[in-house]
């Protein structure tokens, strides 16, 4: 009798551990960076939808601010990389060159094209990604972050699947510099739209530290919500992140996060972290001999989940270490293990997770 109990309990440990590696897999995620924007311009509704369609589990949204304190989407916060408002409004730019988003109403923005993100060289315009959508072609507009959510959640209604929204908020330390709390007016965009627990459909990001712990120690009592936050790192001289003393900025520095039981201290304010691919396998590693930091790993002992950035097709793009897009993606996923990425390419993700997905299942 007792060794058939034991034999019952081993079969029993066995079915659990089957089950979490069942549920370890199925809990991959893809997250749709900018939208399909590897196929329409970035952020647009439209690159929104073809993500959606491709079947991504989280859509991204880049946010900032207008002078009227509206929230756009938008991934800098200037205008005149993905926008013809050099032209439409060409003596609103500031002594930098640039044309911030900050400096103009909702009203304004929507008076300007959008298009594929561009540099201007020797007064031409040239498209960043020349293999992708063609700058200038067709209409494209600024949305809103409203406008976005109501699109995600009708298509949610319509079609019966639950996709969800990864918003970052951005320069939160420039929006504040310049007196309107950013992070305050997303957090209650999100309260209306009925993102308000930690089982909510919904990753909010940011690169700067200081501000995520903020949102974590302070803004969420204040707003009545708290949902999921990651972490996002950076390299220091990126200057992703810029720490104001008077009316001068300097780099925050990153380099505590990469050291070791820095994933500890994350995790008392964060619940995942999105690095850099290279911050997880090292652009010297080689086909065979992939050289894998300890951030997944610790990130994973800490209890929070992680999600790199930017999986992309295009040319040059693919590391070296991979043979190819999906080669890539089989690294990170199953060979690193993270639970998400992000990518230009939702498609290809999609169908990858699917294929493996089919494997395990001896399809």
């Amino acid at each position: 009798m007792k060794r058939c109990i034991m034999r019952l309990a081993a079969t029993f440990m066995i079915v659990l551990y089957l089950t979490g590696a069942a549920m370890a897999i199925d809990k991959k995620i893809v997250i749709a960076h900018r939208g399909a924007c590897g196929y329409l311009p970035e952020h647009s509704l439209a690159a929104k939808a073809m993500a959606y369609g491709m079947g991504a589990d989280y859509i991204e949204q880049d946010l900032v601010m207008t002078m009227d304190n509206r929230l756009v989407v938008l991934h800098d916060h200037y205008l005149d990389r993905v926008t013809n408002v050099a032209e439409i409004y060409p003596d609103r730019k500031r002594d930098d060159g640039r044309y911030y988003v900050i400096d103009f109403t909702l009203d304004e923005i929507r008076q300007l094209e959008m298009t594929e993100g561009f540099t201007v060289k020797d007064g031409k315009t040239v498209a960043n990604f020349p293999a992708r959508f063609p700058i200038w072609h067709s209409a494209f507009r600024v949305s809103t972050f409203e406008e976005e959510i109501e699109m995600i959640q009708g298509m949610n209604k319509s079609t019966g699947r639950d996709v969800g929204i990864y918003p970052e908020i951005k320069s939160p330390w420039f929006h504040r510099h310049e007196g309107k709390d950013i992070s305050k007016a997303a957090l209650a965009v999100l309260k209306k739209y009925g993102y308000t627990t930690k089982s909510s459909k919904v990753w909010l990001q940011c690169f700067d530290p200081n501000e995520t712990e903020r949102i974590h120690n302070e803004l969420f009592k204040e707003a009545g919500i708290t949902v999921r936050l990651v972490q996002l790192l950076a390299e220091t001289d990126w200057n992703e992140t810029m720490v104001y003393e008077k009316s001068t900025a300097t780099p925050y520095s990153y380099d505590w996060m990469f050291e070791k039981g820095a994933m500890q201290k994350v995790a008392q304010y964060a619940d995942g972290v999105g690095p850099w691919k290279p911050m997880i396998v090292r652009n010297e590693s080689e086909r065979n001999k992939l050289v894998i930091t300890d951030l997944v790993k610790e990130a994973h002992d800490a209890g929070m989940e992680v999600h790199p950035y930017t999986f992309r097709l295009d040319q040059g793009r693919i590391p070296q270490y991979a043979a190819s897009f999906e080669d890539m993606l089989d690294i990170f996923y199953y060979t690193v293990g993270v639970d998400g990425v992000f990518t230009d390419f939702p498609d290809r993700a999609v169908d990858f997770l699917r294929r493996a997905e089919g494997k395990r299942k001896g399809l």
